[in-house]
């Protein structure tokens, strides 16, 4: 009955996972059949995923599906094993739109396996038999099926066009040589393909080579890109680690500013509190002496009156009441005369022979050392220390000057004066001035002017500085203590040719001037 049924073909009984025939067959839920170990080892795979899938339409089953064996496919796979399936042509061995079909085939074509160059008929695998079998078709040339077999024949002589004309480059047949193309230069079809062939090869090698050479440069341009990539990534990194760093260093500098401008703060307002407390004490001080100086003035017995007055008055009143000089004649009664330390001058000032003056130069000067040169700035100290009170004066020349006390120790003298606390320095530029201790820098107003006057008290601790023209005009005062002897320095800017001078003061000719606080 198998026999008499329907034709089927092999892919009806075969398992779609290992593509053989069924092997004690299984029919799972979604009603498709598999071999019993080859649906088992699929869902063996599907065991960590806790969802078992059909492998055909995909069906998902939540619960692993018990198999059992087809009894009844599990026999007709073994009867048609014994018996044989009886083949079906199937529908894709007929001829297509696309295919080209068999020459002898009648009714619905099927297509052709090969074409004979020959017959130029195309034969499916049935009427090609014949070729294989028969001694003269034996000799055919058989090729691949095509299409345009009519194209080989000769449209005027029909006949196989077997020949070539190198003149007007076109297929022809031999009887075309004795007729319109006689003369011509003719050769066989087959000596003019072996001819173009070689020539084909040779454009394919040339073609190959060309591949080879793109593929070497697309290489080298594949290692060029993962270098520029291996090159851009490890520039982020450095870029990162040296951005990582910079922030760690901004953050650190930060906190130490912020923990110097504290300290510089809590410095300043002890010692401006320190001050105001001496100056209270002063004010009360004097408030007991004005008391006992008013009631002195109402003493109506005269020699008592001259007795306590003097003895009130000769004491400390004279302390109480002194003050620094007010008039430039005052200041002028305190000058003394100044001069440089060639021991201390930087290499590249000069000092002039009298030691009073300095001067920036384009070169380096030779100088000998010394271990109080200033080797590291471009400045000076005076030979002479301030001890009591003193005032002198600095005439600077065209470009910028710090005119300076400070301690002289070897720190001091390699560092530029105002940036460390043992050395005082008031800058005076063309059109403006500033005051610099301990690497803080404060504006001062005043009037322009390229002399400055610089007044110390080392006991009381008092440095002031004016402005120097017809008249003197406060700028700065520092109120501190004195611990050390102080030097009077000066630090020069560029161009070359700057200057700065001690200036000689000569009492007489400022009598007239006054100051202005």
């Amino acid at each position: 009955m198998a026999q008499k049924g329907v034709q089927l073909d092999q892919e009806t009984f075969s398992c779609s996972i290992c593509l053989d025939l069924l092997e004690d067959p299984v029919t799972i839920p979604c009603g498709h059949s598999y071999c019993m170990n080859c649906i088992k080892t699929h869902w063996d795979e599907e065991d960590q995923k806790n969802l078992y899938s059909c492998p055909q339409c995909r069906q998902n089953f939540t619960l692993r599906p018990a198999l059992v064996k087809s009894t009844m496919l599990a026999d007709l796979v073994e009867e048609l094993k014994k018996t044989g399936l009886q083949a079906a042509p199937a529908d894709h061995c007929y001829a297509g739109p696309e295919d080209v079909a068999c020459d002898f085939c009648t009714g619905r074509k099927l297509k052709a396996v090969k074409s004979c160059q020959v017959c130029l008929v195309s034969y499916c695998e049935k009427h090609l038999q014949p070729h294989y079998d028969v001694a003269p078709l034996k000799k055919h040339k058989l090729v691949d099926p095509c299409k345009n077999l009519q194209e080989n024949i000769c449209s005027r002589h029909d006949e196989v066009m077997k020949m070539f004309c190198r003149t007007d480059q076109q297929c022809i047949c031999y009887l075309c040589t004795v007729d319109e193309h006689k003369g011509h230069d003719t050769v066989s079809a087959a000596a003019e393909r072996t001819e173009r062939q070689r020539e084909l090869e040779g454009s394919r090698q040339q073609i190959q080579q060309r591949i080879r050479d793109r593929e070497k440069d697309v290489k080298v341009f594949q290692q060029e890109v993962e270098a520029l990539n291996h090159s851009a990534e490890k520039t982020v990194e450095d870029s990162e680690k040296i951005f990582t760093e910079l922030i760690r260093v901004i953050e650190k500098r930060s906190s130490e500013v912020k923990e110097q401008i504290r300290s510089q703060h809590e410095t300043a307002v002890s010692r401006v509190k320190e001050l105001q407390e001496k100056l209270e004490q002063e004010i009360t001080e004097l408030k007991r002496k004005d008391a006992e100086l008013e009631q002195l003035s109402q003493t109506e017995d005269h020699n008592q009156f001259l007795q306590n007055y003097f003895s009130l008055t000769l004491t400390d009143m004279d302390v109480l009441l002194s003050r620094g000089p007010k008039t430039r004649d005052e200041f002028l009664k305190l000058s003394r005369e100044i001069t440089l330390d060639p021991n201390t001058v930087n290499d590249r000032l000069s000092l002039s022979e009298e030691n009073r003056e300095v001067i920036f130069m384009k070169h380096e000067q030779l100088y000998p050392d010394h271990p109080d040169r200033c080797t590291d700035t471009y400045q000076v100290l005076s030979r002479e220390s301030l001890i009591g009170r003193c005032y002198w004066e600095v005439e600077k020349g065209r470009g910028g000057v710090l005119v300076a006390v400070t301690y002289k120790d070897s720190d001091t003298v390699n560092e530029k004066f105002g940036d460390n606390d043992t050395s005082w320095a008031l800058g005076f530029y063309s059109s403006r001035y500033e005051f610099r201790h301990n690497n803080v820098t404060t504006p001062v107003s005043g009037p322009r002017s390229s002399r400055i006057g610089v007044y110390v008290d080392h006991r009381a601790g008092i440095l002031s500085f004016y402005s120097v023209s017809d008249t003197m005009t406060f700028l700065h005062r520092v109120q501190t203590t004195f611990t050390e002897p102080l030097y009077a320095g000066l630090y020069l800017y560029g161009p070359s040719g700057n200057s700065a001078e001690l200036c000689e003061l000569d009492p007489p000719e400022f009598t007239s001037c006054g100051v202005v606080f």
